[in-house]
């Protein structure tokens, strides 16, 4: 592979992705970080042998840009990139809520931009990575786009107009399941086990239903009536849910980080 990409803004995803690109085969030498201080940026040559630059070294050298900042931040980083990125750069955004009108109106006219939101299980090689094209990004652009976070777990294109959606059902999917996970290794302690037995337990049985969910192509219904016999144990469990409102406060839960996925896209901090 001799394209150059740049990781602009390298934090704990931008360091995932790098890993992941080198263990799918990008050279080191052909891998360009920035990091807002300068021990951190030493750090990544250390660990991964990629070369440390400038934004704007990045930006004149790379073939390929990937932002990684935050999104209050992406303006600031943009109006330093603009004077030194030619219109045939690919910009990859991996700013939750930010359009890739936002880059476009940015940049060079023509500019591509494709828009990724990925999650934290790529530090593991689990994420999911929802791919959006911008207006001037081609077939190739999103090959290319595919090919990146590929390598840290599975992605799917959508059109842009569900990114909202994709950004509260699983860009911010795994901070749901941690927490329904505390939640039950609270119950798990209040019912008489050790904290690291429970803890275990639950884990487990969430890896188990997991690999059933994407392995044995049934609805989540049919597996939830598998486990749940008549008059048992399962049952009164999904009652006492039911009754709770868990399934609505699970809806009205992702319906808030949709608008605020929107909120950020207007420019409402």
């Amino acid at each position: 592979m001799t394209q150059k990409v740049a990781v602009l803004g390298t934090g704990k995803i931008g360091e995932a992705l790098l890993s992941g690109m080198i263990r799918g085969g990008w050279a080191p030498a052909d891998l360009l970080v920035t990091a807002r201080r300068a021990e951190r940026a030493e750090d990544l040559r250390t660990r991964y042998g990629v070369t440390p630059v400038t934004n704007a070294e990045a930006a004149k050298t790379a073939d390929t840009l990937i932002l990684t900042v935050k999104p209050q931040d992406m303006g600031t980083l943009l109006d330093e990139l603009a004077p030194h990125v030619p219109a045939d750069r690919l910009v990859i955004s991996g700013a939750a809520g930010i359009p890739t009108s936002f880059f476009e109106d940015r940049l060079a006219a023509g500019t591509p931009v494709v828009r990724v939101m990925t999650n934290t299980p790529a530090l593991v090689d689990e994420a999911m990575s929802v791919i959006s094209a911008g207006s001037h990004a081609s077939e190739a652009d999103l090959a290319h786009a595919e090919e990146i976070f590929g390598a840290v777990g599975k992605t799917l294109r959508v059109p842009e107009s569900q990114q909202d959606a994709c950004t509260a059902l699983s860009g911010s999917g795994p901070a749901y399941f941690f927490y329904l996970v505390e939640a039950m290794t609270d119950a798990g302690i209040l019912l008489g086990l050790p904290r690291d037995k429970a803890h275990d337990l639950i884990v487990q049985s969430a890896i188990g239903a997991a690999t059933m969910l994407r392995d044995s192509g049934e609805h989540p219904v049919k597996l939830r009536e598998n486990v749940t016999s008549p008059a048992g144990t399962t049952i009164n469990a999904i009652r006492e849910l039911e009754n709770h409102g868990v399934r609505a406060a699970l809806i009205a839960a992702l319906e808030a980080a949709r608008d605020r996925s929107r909120e950020l896209a207007s420019g409402t901090k």
